[in-house]
């Protein structure tokens, strides 16, 4: 199991191959773009955006040549979606719904007691994280956030917090601080079975 700081250095690896490819990613159809490698997740601006929280949030973790590949990842990335505001904004809002429709399913499988879904909770909850990255970045200007998704994303946290079981943190114990509870309280414990 790669520990927290290898699990950082893939996280940069993988924003900086997604801050390269954004351009091309946001001129495409595409919602959900293959990267080229076989070892990197599909881009997408939630996915991104994940990425970029936790690094930025946990930039004292990396070296100083790591910091210094974070700022031009985002400075890459910032240039990309500069020319392409409201493709953004519309791409963000169609990740989020499917987001949403993912967490969603998750969710009722948990509830009809599917097997292994209570087990597989810890890498599940990213769908959540994603949420939570575009409902935040759709909050900032120059982006508006359709009220309706927020809405659907909050009636989705109201069955999570009925099956929650608060417990420890689900994810590498050096991210925590990149995810205070108040907020991120989904990736404090896992619902019951």
């Amino acid at each position: 199991m790669a520990s927290s700081k290898e699990k950082l250095a893939q996280d940069l690896e993988i924003l900086q191959a997604m801050a390269d490819q954004m351009a091309d990613y946001l001129r495409s159809e595409s919602l959900f773009w293959p990267m080229g490698y076989s070892d990197m997740p599909q881009l997408t601006l939630g996915g991104y955006w994940l990425r970029q929280h936790r690094l930025m949030a946990l930039r004292h973790l990396l070296s100083s040549e790591q910091q210094a590949q974070l700022d031009t990842a985002v400075t890459i990335f910032q240039t990309a979606v500069s020319e392409w505001i409201v493709r953004t904004e519309t791409r963000a809002h169609t990740e989020l719904e499917a987001r949403l429709r993912q967490w969603g399913e998750y969710l009722r499988d948990l509830a009809d007691k599917k097997a292994g879904e209570v087990a597989n909770y810890p890498a599940q909850v990213e769908v959540r994280a994603i949420i939570a990255a575009l409902l935040n970045q759709l909050q900032q200007r120059p982006y508006t956030l359709d009220q309706k998704l927020a809405n659907a994303a909050t009636s989705l946290d109201q069955g999570l917090r009925a099956r929650l079981v608060g417990g420890e943190f689900v994810w590498p114990e050096a991210w925590q601080s990149a995810y205070p509870k108040a907020e991120y309280w989904f990736l404090y414990g896992r619902p019951h079975a």
